[in-house]
């Protein structure tokens, strides 16, 4: 066995191991939750050791069966997998800090269950950013799908079993009626699913199948969230603070953003893509997503309802990223996947510490609420300043090459898009910030309801990914670098 072949099976078996063992210890809270720290640490170490191997031009690979011809279950980690694993190690482990101070504070019921389906979430995670192509992709698509499912429903009330339903019904209906035959159409066509730069299908597809195979992939992959297939994102908020934030900045989320990256830049490559129209279809679809979902956000009052718009939108960045025949456009949209993940995930474990503390989920209940939680509110407004793309912050760096990569592509309607929702993040994020810090003296503050506010962990947790949203500011120039043979395999440069 390879050094590669080894860390893939530490990379998959990490977490199977820490559910296992999270169950067997079930009973004894503080060991359960030390072996699960300790998990964490472990696959954090596993990813970069990957990270660096990929980075390096040593991809770690292996072969696991071959069912058919063509047909292989197979791991090949590249620099865009790569990022995405430590990505998702590394905010599992601050996640899972968060999660003890807020599971704790909360008393919630079924910790121990919460926890498995955690790391049983990851195992998934760990198999999409490995796979080799679509078929094994695919797989661990649908096993994160049905390990995050109890921690949506985790409540256990009529609202959990609703949102429930919908979550399971738009991501796996759409698996099954739309990625499905998109992998079976590039099967049929190629002979393969293999993840190829440049491109597993041939340039002289013919346009009506090209046109369809990449729609049904792109919206197959329903955990990108665009309009129409978005519905269970906002649905899924009636779930603890943890989970939203696993939701929007770790698992489920960016797995489908990525997956669209992966199918641009590996199925379809930039021939084909630039020849498309249904490319240009899935940019408008995207565009309208960035729109619609920040005008939503405006609108919101529960905070976790305004962020979950948000990211409805933010995802669309993303998905546009896919699209464009510009060679920076991919490299920008892994970028974006990167420092969108670390504050939103702050966004939303500052939403969790307000809740714990304070017991209040409406922004229009919040002010004043900064005297009392100086330091979360602070971190809400690192992390929103992130989002909405200003300086200091790594925000700043994506959104700037992502709009640069639009109108180099010549696509107006998308830049414009990405311009117009950044100016709509700043009215709905800043204000929270805003009310709960710098209002009048006279405003009642809202009272804690948990003595002593925050929780330790989740306070520590939040302060760690605000900084990293600021720390990212610093190494954007090292994250595109890394990403850049990914804008290799795009289409060469053309002039804006």
């Amino acid at each position: 066995m390879t050094v590669g072949e080894l860390l893939i099976l530490l990379a998959l078996g990490l977490p199977l191991f820490a559910a296992l063992v999270t169950f067997a210890v079930g009973r004894m809270p503080d060991v359960r939750e030390t072996l699960m720290l300790v998990a964490c640490i472990a696959l954090c170490i596993i990813t970069m050791s990957i990270f660096v191997r990929a980075g390096a031009g040593d991809p770690p690979e292996m072969m696991i069966a071959q069912p058919m011809a063509g047909l292989e279950f197979a791991f090949r980690i590249e620099p865009l997998g790569a990022l995405f694993g430590v990505m998702a190690s590394v905010l599992w482990a601050i996640n899972s800090l968060f999660s003890i101070g807020y599971m704790r504070g909360k008393r919630e019921p079924s910790q121990t269950r919460f926890y498995m389906c955690f790391a049983l979430a990851m195992f998934g995670v760990m198999g999409i950013a490995m796979a080799a192509n679509l078929f094994t992709l695919f797989v661990f698509y649908e096993i994160l799908t049905l390990a995050t499912y109890p921690l949506v429903t985790h409540k256990g009330d009529a609202a959990a079993r609703r949102a429930g339903r919908i979550y399971l019904g738009t991501l796996v209906g759409a698996s099954v009626v739309l990625f499905v035959p998109g992998i079976i159409g590039v099967a049929s066509i190629a002979g393969s699913t293999t993840f190829t730069p440049g491109g597993l299908l041939p340039g002289g597809t013919d346009p009506a199948i090209g046109n369809m195979l990449l729609l049904l992939l792109v919206f197959g992959a329903a955990k990108a969230a665009l309009i129409p297939l978005h519905g269970w994102l906002p649905a899924a908020m009636v779930a603890p603070a943890p989970v939203s934030a696993l939701l929007h900045a770790v698992a489920v989320v960016k797995a489908g953003v990525f997956t669209i990256l992966k199918v641009s830049a590996y199925i379809f490559g930039p021939e084909l893509i630039t020849a498309l129209p249904a490319a240009t279809w899935v940019l408008w679809v995207a565009a309208a997503t960035i729109v619609i979902a920040s005008l939503v956000a405006l609108g919101k009052d529960d905070l976790k309802a305004r962020l979950a718009w948000s990211t409805v939108g933010q995802l669309a960045y993303i998905s546009s990223a896919a699209m464009l025949p510009f060679a920076t456009g991919l490299a920008a949209g892994g970028m974006h996947m990167v420092v969108h993940a670390v504050a939103k995930i702050t966004l939303f474990m500052c939403a969790g510490a307000i809740y714990v503390a304070t017991g209040v989920t409406r922004v229009s209940q919040m002010a004043g609420a900064g005297r009392r939680m100086p330091v979360v509110f602070t971190l809400f407004l690192i992390a929103s300043l992130s989002v909405i793309g200003l300086p200091p912050t790594a925000g700043m760096w994506s959104k700037l090459l992502l709009v640069n990569a639009s109108f180099g592509s010549g696509e107006w309607a998308t830049a414009a898009a990405m311009i117009v929702s950044s100016l709509l993040s700043i009215g709905y994020l800043l204000p929270v910030a805003f009310r709960a810090l710098f209002a009048p003296p006279t405003s009642l503050a809202p009272d804690f309801v948990r003595p002593g506010g925050t929780p330790g962990p989740a306070l520590v947790a939040a302060i760690v990914t605000g900084i990293g949203c600021i720390g990212l500011f610093t190494v954007a120039e090292y994250i595109a670098d890394y990403l850049e043979p990914l804008g290799a395999i795009t289409l060469l440069e053309t002039a804006p």
